[in-house]
Order: structure tokens, then C-alpha cells, then sequence
């Protein structure tokens, strides 16, 4: 059997993942703080047909050897956390991060979430909650009496009453990972620890460090640009073309050979 053939199937099957990962950061296009994706793939396994450096006589060797490569594999899907644009809005508690950091979210099971998704509202107990109705580490709760608040690029919320009097505040600490990259995604906007990204250091801009500081009134939009993404669209259809037309290729040349 030609090789050509499952060749031409793996790439065709690469093709088909770069597919899903551009239509996963286009669908998210307008998710705030969402960080675009991105497939990273390894050539397969050669075929050793010739060793390289092997002796073509006794006093020489040979300059090259013969290796035949059996296809393409997706390794790996990457999330890069490069800064996104920040779009100035009229909601009180909708905050950005200027920077590496991240909002920590309390989840039900108990443990600690992380996002770039600052959208956070009030709910009907004056808690401070994320779009997922989950509240933040901490705990920041409306002071009654309070009919406006400020946060502060350090994360120190203000809460203030009809006469710009301080009735209560809070404190929003950020955490900040050595390698972000290597978070686990679980969908909401929300990521979690994972050995790779390795333990949350927690903090604020004034303690130094990559938690980057709070903008108030700001979300932080997605940062996917969506020429590149068309471009990579294009590209993933010429070659997933490409790979199938190897492949009737390899037909057609069997075909042949099973007339003689």
C-alpha cells in the first residue's frame, strides 16, 4: 500500500483541527477577555530506509541519509495570553485588567477559579458576582446605604452614599500564574490550576510583580484579530485541498498498477 495515502489522511485530519481552533476563536470574537487559540503541530515518525553518517565504503561515509516522514499530528492547542484592547463602558463594576493578572472567582465546589472576564454585577443579597452569578474571592458585599462605589487601579473598592460619604469597602486581589499558558480552560470564561501553570501568586499592582492593575468602567475585549484568523481560514482550506487531491492522486496511480 502507498504510503502517500495515509500521508495525505493525517494531513487532511490536521487540516480539520486548525479548522475547529480558527472557528472557535472567530465564534468568540466578541467573548470578553476570551484569548485566541492556536494549533501547534509535529511532523510523525520517520521510516529509517538509510542511516545518515552509515558507511558507503570502507574509508566513507554518507553525507545524507534516507528518511521517509509518515504524516502530520496536532501536538498541542495553545492559548495566547497576549493584552487585549480595552473598551471604556458605563457600568460601575465592569473591570479590566491592565495587564498579566487575573480576577479569582469563587466556584460552588470551593475551590478558586480564574478570568479575565470582568463584567461583575450585584446580586440581590449586594454581593459582587461574576456574569455566572459566582461570587469573588473575598467576598465584597454593598454596604446599605451605598449608592455608588469606586475601585481603585489597586483593587480597593469604595462604596459611597448620596452625599460621596465612604459607607463600607472591599478588596479585589488578583492572581498572576508563571505560566498562564498552561491553565485549564473549563468553559464561562473561567480557567483553573493545572500543574503546568503552576501555583496562583496572589496581589496587587503595589506589591511589583505581573498582576497589572485595575481599570474601572473598562472590559477587556477578546484578542482576536479576525484578518489573520480569514487568512488562516483560507490557508487551512488550500491545504486541506492539497492533502485530498494527494490522495486521489495515490488512487489513481493504484488503479494503474492493478491493470497491469
Amino acid at each position: 500500500m502507498m504510503n502517500s495515502l495515509w500521508i495525505a489522511q493525517t494531513g487532511m485530519t490536521a487540516q480539520q483541527t486548525q479548522l475547529d481552533v480558527v472557528s472557535h476563536n472567530l465564534a468568540n470574537l466578541s467573548t470578553t477577555g476570551f484569548k485566541r487559540n492556536r494549533a501547534e503541530f509535529q511532523d510523525l515518525i520517520y521510516q529509517n530506509l538509510r542511516q545518515v553518517g552509515g558507511q558507503s565504503s570502507e574509508s566513507t561515509q554518507l553525507p545524507t541519509g534516507m528518511h521517509l516522514g509518515l504524516g502530520v499530528n496536532a501536538g498541542a492547542i495553545s492559548r495566547e495570553f497576549r493584552q487585549g484592547t480595552l473598551q471604556s463602558t458605563t457600568n460601575t463594576f465592569d473591570l479590566a485588567i491592565d495587564g498579566d493578572g487575573f480576577f479569582q472567582i469563587q466556584m460552588p465546589d470551593g475551590n478558586t477559579a480564574y478570568t479575565r472576564d470582568g463584567s461583575f454585577s450585584i446580586d440581590g443579597t449586594g454581593q459582587l458576582i461574576s456574569s455566572t452569578g459566582y461570587p469573588l474571592v473575598g467576598g465584597i458585599t454593598k454596604a446599605p446605604g451605598a449608592v455608588s462605589a469606586t475601585v481603585g487601579r489597586e483593587g480597593v473598592v469604595i462604596f459611597l452614599d448620596k452625599a460621596n460619604t465612604p459607607v463600607g469597602n472591599g478588596k479585589l486581589d488578583l492572581a498572576a500564574f508563571i505560566n498562564p499558558a498552561g491553565l485549564q480552560p473549563v468553559g464561562n470564561n473561567l480557567f483553573r490550576e493545572s500543574p503546568a501553570s503552576g501555583a496562583p501568586q496572589t496581589g496587587d499592582v503595589s506589591t511589583g510583580g505581573a498582576f497589572g492593575e485595575i481599570k474601572q468602567g473598562f472590559l477587556e475585549n477578546s484578542n482576536v484579530n479576525v484578518v489573520s484568523e480569514l487568512v488562516n481560514m483560507i490557508q487551512t482550506q488550500r491545504a486541506y485541498e492539497m492533502n485530498s487531491k494527494a490522495i486521489q492522486t495515490s488512487d489513481q496511480m493504484l488503479a494503474k498498477l492493478a491493470q497491469l
